[in-house]
């Protein structure tokens, strides 16, 4: 069973519930102070404006017991991904590095993005060939990603899972809706099984919403959680 947990505040986390149950896996809603069930295969940290982002974005939910209990679950192997607020909560419990800070534009920014593969050997982007341009959906006001530079030069190719490009996959200031560093759009944590990312797969599985893109990530998480 996938577990999606749910914070006071999120507002993707039905999406993900009902994205993940369209592609045949199980998937529940966990209440933050329920703690996490048992049998939980895997962990999403959904969207949305957790307590209303106050302190900053992810920063109180990440304080909540509930992430002492995935963090434990990381440690043993259980996939975990975060998903724009839920990247936000992974940098600030230390699941990733980097911090996700307030957009250059200083704006919400709501729209579709090019994303260019850089890892193709994930369960993640297993599906995906390197180099490979994918189109999923943004809304944050907080997506920028930054971290230190001498902790982005230990952050090789191989913990980048995505990377803002255009549509003939180059990456370009112009082409970065938010100003991370180095077009960071996703990246692993220290071990392959924990990811975050800020576009939201989640809205990418129907072609009705656009496209479907998203469903080759979470097929690729959720099957590795079933695994």
């Amino acid at each position: 069973m996938i577990a999606v947990c749910q914070f006071g505040g999120s507002n993707c986390d039905r999406d993900a519930v009902l994205a993940l149950r369209h592609l045949g896996f199980e998937a529940e809603r966990v209440w933050h102070a329920d703690g996490l069930p048992a049998e939980a295969d895997g962990v999403v940290l959904p969207g949305g404006f957790s307590y209303g982002d106050y302190l900053r974005a992810g920063a109180m939910a990440a304080r909540a017991p509930i992430l002492r209990e995935v963090c434990d679950a990381a440690e043993r192997g259980v996939p975990v991904l975060g998903i724009c607020n839920g990247a936000q909560v992974g940098t600030e419990t230390g699941l990733v590095p980097g911090a996700f800070t307030t957009n250059a534009s200083a704006r919400f920014r709501c729209e579709h993005v090019h994303l260019r593969v850089e890892n193709a050997e994930t369960p993640w982007t297993a599906g995906f060939e390197p180099g490979e341009v994918l189109t999923l959906p943004i809304a944050h006001g907080e997506g920028r990603f930054e971290i230190a530079e001498d902790t982005l030069a230990d952050l090789d190719d191989d913990r980048v899972l995505f990377r803002y490009c255009n549509e003939a996959g180059a990456v370009t200031d112009a082409a970065n809706p938010n100003g991370s560093v180095d077009g960071v759009a996703g990246l692993l944590g220290e071990h392959e099984h924990t990811a975050v990312l800020m576009p939201h797969p989640e809205r990418a599985t129907l072609p009705d919403l656009g496209g479907t893109d998203g469903r080759t990530i979470l097929r690729g998480f959720a099957s590795e959680a079933e695994g």
